[in-house]
C-alpha cells in the first residue's frame, strides 16, 4: 500500500489486482448488468489509482476502495438513466447482442437465476441495495459497511435485514399462508 502510494507502479498493479474481482462484483450487482458493471469497475479502479496519493489512511484501504466503487456504480446508474435503451440494430438475428458470446444450454439456469437476482436488486431502494451488495457480494462485515457508507452499525444491520426481506419477497412472490404456532395452517381450495 505504501509503495503504491509513493508511486511504485508494480505495487499499484498488485494492489488493484488484489481488489479487482470484488470491486467488479460490487459494481456489477449495483449496476444490474455486466456492461455497466464493467464500466463502473473500470472507473472505480481509475479513480482509486488517481486518488491513492491523497488517501489519508484514516480508514482501511479496502473500505476506501469500496466507497469509491460504490460511488462509481451509482454514477454509472445515473449515466444509464440519461442514455437511450439499445434498439433492434444492437441485437443480432439469433436474439443476442452483437459480439456477445452465445452461452451453452448448461448455463441457462444460472443465467436465469442471475437475471432474477439482478431484477430483484434493481427493485430495491439504494438505501437497502448498497448495504446488501456490500455484505453479500463483497463480504464486508457490518462495521466495514458502516464505515464505507458513513452509517451507524445498527442502521446497516437494519437495512441489510430489510433489504434481504424485500429480496426474498421479490424472488419468491408466491403468497404465503401464515399461521401462528400451535394453530393448524388453513388450506384454501
Amino acid at each position: 500500500m505504501a509503495a503504491a502510494q509513493s508511486g511504485d507502479r508494480e505495487a499499484l498493479d498488485r494492489l488493484l489486482r488484489r481488489h479487482q474481482d470484488r470491486i467488479h462484483a460490487v459494481c456489477r450487482r449495483l449496476a444490474g448488468n455486466d456492461a455497466d458493471g464493467l464500466d463502473a469497475a473500470q472507473e472505480a479502479l481509475i479513480a482509486i489509482a488517481k486518488g491513492l496519493p491523497r488517501f489519508d489512511r484514516r480508514s482501511r484501504f479496502s473500505t476506501w476502495a469500496y466507497r469509491v466503487a460504490t460511488n462509481a456504480a451509482l454514477d454509472e446508474l445515473r449515466r444509464r438513466q440519461r442514455r437511450p435503451e439499445p434498439g433492434l440494430a444492437d441485437i443480432d438475428n439469433r436474439g443476442g447482442r452483437r459480439g456477445a458470446a452465445q452461452p451453452g444450454p448448461e448455463l441457462a439456469e444460472a443465467v436465469a437465476a442471475s437475471i432474477d437476482i439482478d431484477s430483484a436488486l434493481a427493485g430495491l431502494p439504494e438505501d437497502f441495495r448498497i448495504p446488501v451488495v456490500l455484505r453479500d457480494v463483497a463480504g464486508f462485515d457490518y462495521a466495514g459497511i458502516a464505515e464505507v457508507l458513513d452509517l451507524a452499525p445498527g442502521t446497516v444491520r437494519s437495512r441489510i435485514s430489510r433489504g434481504r426481506a424485500r429480496l426474498a419477497e421479490a424472488l419468491n412472490p408466491e403468497p404465503r399462508n401464515h399461521h401462528h404456532p400451535g394453530q393448524r395452517p388453513t388450506h384454501e381450495p
